[in-house]
Formats: structure tokens, sequence, C-alpha cells
């Protein structure tokens, strides 16, 4: 009787052990993979740069068949637009180039983002590795490929820098009117010190293809139809916004009752404005306060669901590839 009761009051001393908190489904988690994907610096790095040259291997000239290839489109079409809206060439090819630069990245951001964990699920199963290695290998792989097109750039400077160098409009039937400025639309001052202001619009945009490729890619693994919707979106895009033609062309040819619809439309484009961040400065245009904001807001909205998406599902990844 003793012993039983003894033994009744010893289980009732020992606590019942309580199981730990599962911690897979927190910020810090999600954070912590990201920082640890950046701090794989030597990993992600070695491993774009093989994309590059594992594309263009047992090639002469190798990774600069990207710049060629820049340069012939941008030259074909660049000649082929100037004569249909009537601007000159030489501030008419800089515009158009750059914007295909830009371009780009941000199409092959999105579209290559959308595969990162499908195309890496080899090594995702094998390497324990942080999430957000994959993520930086693709955005990595895409800033080589644009420091290539960048080259393309970089000569057309060096031609059309006397051009460039002054005050001018790209829909000007005339070429280079002294007014360039249209009042709170647009205005083209000529090259500047402003130039520098392209360094944080890249900036902008890398991050933002970071967050990008994160979101999508976990989206993109789990419903593998969401690439396909998506890269149509990113053609439709392309032709809504002023890559290949320009916005002044719509103050030469249209009414006032135009522009008054137009304008908003294509300034609700979120790419337009990360085009004007990065493109404007490069070829001597001004930046409007209010893209600047837009781009900034995107960012951080952009990394807040990403995080999210990284919080819930990141532990799932490797189930769903």
């Amino acid at each position: 009787m003793h012993a039983t009761s003894t033994v009744h009051v010893a289980e009732a001393e020992v606590p019942t052990p309580v199981p730990p908190a599962s911690d897979r489904k927190t910020f810090s988690k999600a954070i912590t993979d990201i920082r640890e994907g950046l701090a794989a610096r030597e990993l992600w790095t070695h491993l774009g740069w093989q994309d590059i040259k594992q594309r263009y291997r047992r090639s002469v000239i190798g990774p600069f068949w990207i710049t060629i290839s820049q340069g012939v489109i941008a030259l074909g079409l660049g000649l082929l637009y100037s004569q249909l809206f009537n601007t000159p060439i030489q501030v008419f090819l800089p515009y158009l180039s750059t914007g295909f630069i830009i371009w780009g990245f941000i199409q092959g951001c999105l579209s290559e983002g959308m595969e990162t964990f499908i195309a890496n699920e080899g090594m995702i199963k094998q390497l324990p590795a942080p999430l957000s290695v994959y993520v930086l290998r693709t955005v990595w792989r895409q800033i080589l490929l644009l420091a290539h097109n960048l080259i393309v750039y970089v000569v057309l400077m060096v031609i059309f820098f006397s051009a460039l160098d002054k005050p001018y409009s790209l829909g000007s039937k005339d070429g280079f009117p002294p007014a360039s400025c249209a009042p709170g639309l647009f205005c083209h001052p000529g090259l500047s010190w402003n130039i520098l202001l392209a360094i944080p619009g890249f900036i902008l945009l890398a991050l933002t293809a970071c967050w990008a490729a994160l979101l999508l890619g976990i989206i993109s693994t789990r419903f593998r139809d969401i690439p396909q919707v998506i890269n149509s979106l990113i053609q439709l895009m392309f032709y809504g916004t002023p890559i290949v033609w320009p916005v002044d062309q719509l103050m030469t040819g249209g009414s006032r009752q135009k522009l008054d619809w137009i304008l908003p439309v294509i300034k609700a484009n979120p790419l337009y404005h990360y085009m004007q961040v990065t493109r404007a400065p490069l070829i001597g245009q001004a930046v409007s306060w209010t893209s600047w904001a837009i781009v900034g807001g995107l960012t951080i909205v952009g990394w807040a669901l990403a995080l999210v998406a990284m919080r819930n599902y990141r532990s799932r990844v490797s189930y769903w590839v």
C-alpha cells in the first residue's frame, strides 16, 4: 500500500514534457536563410559564372556573343524605328538600346526566377544550402549578362556623346529644340553628373529582382502553371512599357485630351518607373521623384511579401521540386 502511494506521488511530481515549439515558420528563420545565403557569396557567384561559361562553352569569343547580339538588335531596330517615329538616330538609338539592356535584365530575372528552384532540383535535394543561394545565383547570372550588354551602351555614349550632352527631345521632328522640357511631363536636359543616379536605380532594380525571384520561385514551384501565365503577362508588359517607343512621341501626334488619359495609364505601369530610375540618368533624362517613391515603395512591399512566403513555405520547397 505504501509503495503504491509512493509511486503515484512520484508520477504526480514528474512534470509532463512539453514539446518545443517549432520555429520553422518564423521570420527569424527566413531572415537567417537570406543572411546565410549572402554569406555564401563564393558559392552563388561561382555557380552563376559557371552558368555563363557553360552556355558559351566551345565558343571562340564566349560570353561576348551576348554583347554582339545586343548590339546587332539595337542597331537594326534603332535604324528602323527612328525612321518610323521621325526621331534623330543619335538620341533614339541610345534610348532604344538602353531600354533593351534593362528590359533584358528584368525579363531574365522574372522568367528564370520562376524556375530558380525547379531548375536546381538536384542541388536542393543533395546540398544543404539556404534557398536564397539559388535566387542569388539566378540574379547574379543576370547581372553578368547585364554587364556584358552595357558594353553596347558605352560604345554608343562614345559615338553620340556630343548629341546627348545637350538638351534634346525624343519626340521632336526638328531634332534638338531649344526648350526640351514639357512642364509637368518630361525633361531631357542632357548628360550631367546626374548619370550617377543610375547606381541607386540599379541597386533598387537588383533588390526587386531578388524578391521577385524568391516570391515567384516559391509560388511557381507549388503551382507549375504560374510560369506560363506570367510569361504571357511579361510579353504584354513589354508592349505596354516605353522601351521601343518614346513617351514623348505621344505629345507630337496626339491631342491634349488623349494625353490626359494615356499618361496616367502609362505611369500606372510599375515597370515604367523601374525603367525611368535606371535608364533616364544614363541618357540625360530627368527622373521624377514620383518614380523614385514608387520604386522604393514596391521594393519594401515586395520584400515583405517574399519574407512571408519564406516564413510559411521555405521548408516545403524541397518536397515540391
